[in-house]
């Protein structure tokens, strides 16, 4: 029987507020931007979410249902490939602090926990990628956390 995360990301359940995958992944830039209950279902983590109280929390038991369900893991892959359009697309991230630089912290960390050290490398780079060519303008303690997320 898989949990409530693992379901949401093989596309047959939901989460906290009724939506599907599917319907996260349609989101426009400004849902994504505006919308802050979705990445903790995205991207999921073993501990609690202290920006979204009452977010779910992975165990240790649906991270390796999740781990093992190739659907599960593709749901993972197109939240990642969503998130990196927005990243792509959108500036109001490219700058000294802003709530996206959590995001990224916990994109990466399910990443690398989720799928693999490659998959988390492979946002990192897309992300720095952004960060350099505008500048370098992100705190260097977000910067920090992103290296160390990478494991």
């Amino acid at each position: 029987m898989s949990g409530t995360i693992h379901a949401f990301l093989a596309g047959h359940g939901r989460d906290g507020a009724g939506r599907r995958l599917a319907d996260v992944l349609a989101f426009d830039d400004a849902r994504i931007e505006g919308v802050h209950d979705f990445i903790q279902w995205c991207f999921p983590l073993p501990e609690a979410s202290r920006a979204v109280p009452g977010a779910p929390v992975l165990t240790p038991m649906e991270a390796e249902a999740i781990r093992t369900d190739p659907a599960a893991t593709e749901g993972l892959r197109a939240a990642t490939a969503r998130m990196a359009r927005f990243y792509e697309a959108t500036d109001g991230w490219l700058r000294a602090y802003d709530h996206n630089h959590l995001r990224i912290t916990r994109i990466l960390t399910a990443l690398r926990d989720l799928i693999g050290r490659d998959a988390a490398q492979d946002f990192y780079e897309l992300v720095m990628g952004r960060v350099e060519a505008a500048g370098s303008p992100v705190n260097p303690d977000s910067l920090t956390y992103w290296q160390r997320a990478l494991g």
